[in-house]
């Protein structure tokens, strides 16, 4: 495993950023003050990453990605390019007066948005603000994500909606109409074999293999 640290000459790592061992920084990128970015991360050509931001092991963010203050990426997420992060529920440029320009710093409008474990969000996404997108769930590209996405559940569309669920490798399991969730009392992946039951659209995954072989290591 190759530790290293890799920064492209043209990326502005800002002061009291924390990059985690193997991690790989591309051309123009920028990252801002007090980020945190964990082991193996590899940040895509031109994106931005703000202040204070906190991103886990193991997570892919593609080129031309947005991540404003307020987000929370946890391990082994995929960002692909694009994709907008956004924090603020009313926002505008000026005082209503229009004289002077409204502060960039937080204030009681900010919203913050966790990205759970495993989640993938496809190429041109825009995520709305105080929102949690679930463990492994995966967003379809060019969606706009208004409300919580359940773990495991795909999302589509404008404003996104769930069309079914999808295994921890990406596999779909099980489709549905928008709305209408099925039940299931097992799901076996086509692709690992993993196992889950889903009642009502809630995904529960099964002890398996993989399980066991977390609890030995």
């Amino acid at each position: 495993m190759n530790n290293t640290i890799r920064i492209h000459p043209t990326a502005i790592i800002e002061e009291d950023v924390l990059l985690g061992a193997g991690t790989a920084v591309w051309d123009n990128v920028h990252i801002r003050r007090g980020a945190r970015l964990g082991d193996q991360c590899i940040v895509g050509e031109k994106s931005y990453i703000a202040y204070e931001v906190r991103v886990g092991n193991r997570v892919k963010i593609n080129a031309f990605v947005y991540i404003c203050y307020g987000v929370t990426i946890e391990d082994g997420v995929m960002i692909s390019a694009g994709t907008i992060f956004t924090n603020d529920q009313y926002p505008r440029a000026c005082t209503p007066d229009l004289l002077h320009l409204c502060t960039s710093d937080p204030d009681e409008a900010t919203r913050e948005t966790l990205v759970a474990e495993g989640a993938t969000i496809g190429a041109g996404c825009i995520i709305g603000n105080g929102l949690r997108i679930g463990r492994f769930a995966m967003i379809g590209m060019g969606s706009v994500v208004t409300h919580d996405v359940e773990d495991f559940h795909l999302v589509l569309g404008h404003p996104a909606r769930s069309v079914g669920c999808v295994c921890r490798c990406g596999q779909p399991l099980l489709k549905w109409a928008p709305g209408e969730f099925a039940s299931r009392d097992s799901l076996v992946c086509e692709k690992c074999t993993l196992r889950y039951s889903v009642v009502n659209g809630k995904v529960q995954e099964h002890v398996s293999t993989l399980d066991t072989q977390e609890s030995n290591s």
